[in-house]
């Protein structure tokens, strides 16, 4: 093992455990924040979205090994809410259907009056006949 080789590694055991007494810190602040606050905290939408996208990449797995303020669970299901949400397009549609254009309405209006026995099956089953797809 060449010097600059054991180096880097000496340097990154440092760091590993570096890291890991600065990760025990933090879980040890949470656990004391927790115990002063005695209850659960209310979060808001900002504050659920920056901790499912933080908790989805530390994994199922990970989060259960860390003291943490919701459940590993609670923070996979604010992520997929999370993503469902941006994957909705009801922002872009309209509702109900498709408005009837004026033309096909007046059609069907005169259909009816013309044959008051039909049925509206029948005024559609007629159209269907003529192939009528509008203008």
């Amino acid at each position: 093992m060449n010097p600059l080789s054991f180096l880097l590694v000496c340097f990154a055991g440092w760091m590993n455990r570096r890291q890991q007494a600065v990760i025990e810190y933090l879980q040890e602040e949470v656990r004391v924040l927790q115990e002063q606050l005695g209850k659960r905290p209310r979060f808001t939408d900002d504050q659920r979205q920056r901790l499912a996208v933080k908790g989805k990449s530390v994994g199922r797995k990970g989060l259960l090994q860390f003291a943490s303020i919701v459940t590993p669970d609670t923070l996979l299901a604010w992520h997929r809410r999370l993503i469902a949400k941006k994957y909705d397009g009801t922002k872009n549609r309209g509702a109900g259907r498709p408005p009837t254009s004026g033309d096909l309405r007046e059609l069907i209006l005169k259909m009816a009056r013309e044959n008051r026995s039909w049925g509206y099956t029948r005024i559609q089953g007629a159209l269907a006949n003529f192939d009528y797809n509008g203008p």
